[in-house]
């Protein structure tokens, strides 16, 4: 199997895990991948990530170019400017999973980290999470805003929208979100009460052992 034949068939596993772990619903989220020659697979508009077929899945050129599939997400702009940003990136995962969204939703007093570091894993896959400011769906300045937060963070909030998350890999993609949900519904089942987040000193730690 060559190497957009495996990617195609992983994207229609990814999507149907996330789908059947209800983190993706109806025709909401996208997912992409970026092949060695700079080419990029993303999932087409409309389509749910439930339901995926390999041979529809848009392919795009690094300008965004339609080169075989389905017509693409109309939120492939912004996959194209995280790969940009970030050389390493071979995957990016984009859900409106209920716990983000909900923090995404929140009045925030600092936007620079909107969950707290409160375990190693959120830490070590997810980092800090800056929330940008919202935009309506498909409104392509975004991603002037998702291409400058990229430059030093894998992970990223739209404000009233959902998550961002890229990694080196679909599958790291795919865990990093993971790990941003549970923390979300973590911060939620805690509410008000006193917690005990990571210290400078430990995430510092964490970095180092762990580097990203």
């Amino acid at each position: 199997m060559n190497e957009e034949a495996e990617l195609r068939r992983k994207l229609v596993q990814a999507g149907g895990l996330l789908y059947a772990r209800r983190l993706a619903h109806g025709s909401a989220g996208n997912l992409s991948v970026r092949l060695e020659d700079g080419t990029i697979l993303v999932t087409p508009t409309n389509s749910s990530l439930g339901f995926l077929d390999a041979d529809r899945i848009s392919r795009l050129s690094p300008a965004g170019e339609l080169i075989s599939g389905d017509r693409p997400s109309k939120e492939s702009f912004f996959h194209l400017a995280v790969y940009e940003e970030r050389p390493a990136a071979r995957a990016v995962v984009h859900l409106h999973s209920t716990y983000s969204v909900a923090v995404s939703c929140l009045c925030h007093a600092q936007t620079a980290n909107v969950l707290p570091p409160l375990t190693a894993y959120h830490v070590m896959r997810v980092g800090k999470l800056p929330l940008l400011r919202y935009f309506r769906p498909g409104d392509r300045a975004l991603a002037d805003e998702v291409r400058k937060v990229s430059r030093n963070h894998r992970s990223m909030l739209l404000a009233n929208h959902g998550p961002i998350v890229s990694g080196a890999s679909l599958e790291e993609a795919v865990y990093a979100y993971e790990e941003l949900e549970e923390t979300a519904k973590l911060y939620f089942i805690l509410g008000d009460r006193p917690t005990r987040p990571l210290s400078a000193t430990e995430i510092a730690d964490i970095d180092q052992a762990f580097p990203s």
